[in-house]
């Protein structure tokens, strides 16, 4: 699941939507609704994040926070660390490496300190 994905299904089950009333709403797929929901597509555009907005009435520091989160929601990310040192290629790769493997306390605690930097 992405952050984008994970907000938005938030939104729908607090507001009572199913899947298929959003989609028939955003004349999109109950399907690819799912799919975006579950991170298995790309991450939105800013069509349809603005859509989703619109649809729930969202405005200002909320629409600007479904937009900071659809940014960060793409779920295959590729890390170029062209002209960086040795350091910053060894970590992109260790966490490609064991990204799956990670407790979800040590996820948490690391998306902290970089959230923090």
């Amino acid at each position: 699941m992405t952050p984008f994905g994970l907000k938005v299904r938030a939104m729908r089950t607090e507001k009572g939507v199913t899947l298929k009333e959003m989609a028939r709403a955003l004349d999109v797929s109950p399907a690819y609704l799912s799919a975006l929901e579950h991170g298995r597509r790309s991450r939105p555009s800013r069509a349809h994040v603005h859509r989703v907005c619109v649809y729930f009435n969202i405005i200002w520091d909320d629409a600007e926070e479904l937009e900071r989160l659809a940014a960060l929601s793409h779920p295959r990310v590729t890390v170029d660390t062209a002209g960086l040192g040795a350091e910053a290629t060894e970590l992109a790769n260790r966490l490609a490496q064991s990204i799956r493997k990670l407790p979800q306390a040590k996820v948490e605690r690391l998306l902290a300190e970089l959230r923090e930097g």
